[in-house]
């Protein structure tokens, strides 16, 4: 303030969607006003909750014989979702998988990503909480699914603080490889975080562990 003119709001509360609650012990971030308004801008304020945000037994395809959907609708509901997943890890990867077809969506296109917003209907009041705490080790997870979906979440200490779901960009030729490619994604995560919390002065003692599930078919 001595050298720029600006104004001290106070503690900071809502900031570009998001809500932040701060506590004595904790800040906790969420975005249920977001999500509210989301509901209500595609009618679905009064829809029945969803306890899952994917059917596990229904497997989406480009071409599934179904009627096209409105592209520009389509679009706005995955782009609105994928904005709420700033907050929400778990509609990270079902926001991923219908991001895949923004191009030529179809009706179950269009029901898969409604059926997102069916589940955010019923835990809106879901967030992160950051606690309190002194441990600022860095841990990582990661791991891929059948269809080469690499995902990893880091923590620092007990907090998530980085979190991805996304299809591999190269073609895997088994299982194996795309495990090995979703894990060479997540080191180098963990070398851009180490230096990213190094320059908040907390750099890492020793080497970071980050947990992979690896499956190797030997014949």
């Amino acid at each position: 303030m001595r050298n720029f003119e600006m104004s001290d709001l106070g503690m900071l509360h809502y900031f570009l969607g998001l809500e932040v609650k701060q506590e004595v012990d904790g800040i906790f971030l969420s975005q249920r006003k977001y999500a509210t308004d989301l509901l209500k801008r595609f009618n679905m304020v009064n829809c029945n909750v969803a306890t899952t945000p994917m059917n596990i037994n229904e497997k989406l395809c480009r071409d599934d014989g179904s009627e096209m959907a409105n592209a520009t609708y389509f679009r706005s509901l995955v782009s609105g979702l994928n904005y709420l997943s700033h907050t929400r890890l778990d509609i990270a990867f079902s926001v991923g998988v219908v991001s895949r077809f923004m191009h030529n969506p179809s009706k179950l296109h269009l029901g898969a990503a409604k059926r997102i917003l069916r589940y955010i209907a019923g835990t809106l009041e879901h967030g992160i909480w950051y606690s309190k705490v002194t441990n600022f080790t860095l841990t990582g997870f990661t791991d891929s699914d059948y269809e080469s979906t690499s995902g990893f979440l880091f923590n620092l200490g007990f907090e998530a603080i980085s979190w991805s779901s996304k299809k591999q960009e190269v073609v895997a030729l088994s299982t194996s490889e795309a495990e090995y490619i979703a894990t060479t994604s997540a080191a180098c995560q963990t070398v851009w975080l180490r230096r990213l919390v190094a320059d908040f002065n907390q750099k890492p003692a020793g080497a970071t562990r980050f947990f992979a599930t690896i499956d190797l078919l030997l014949r």
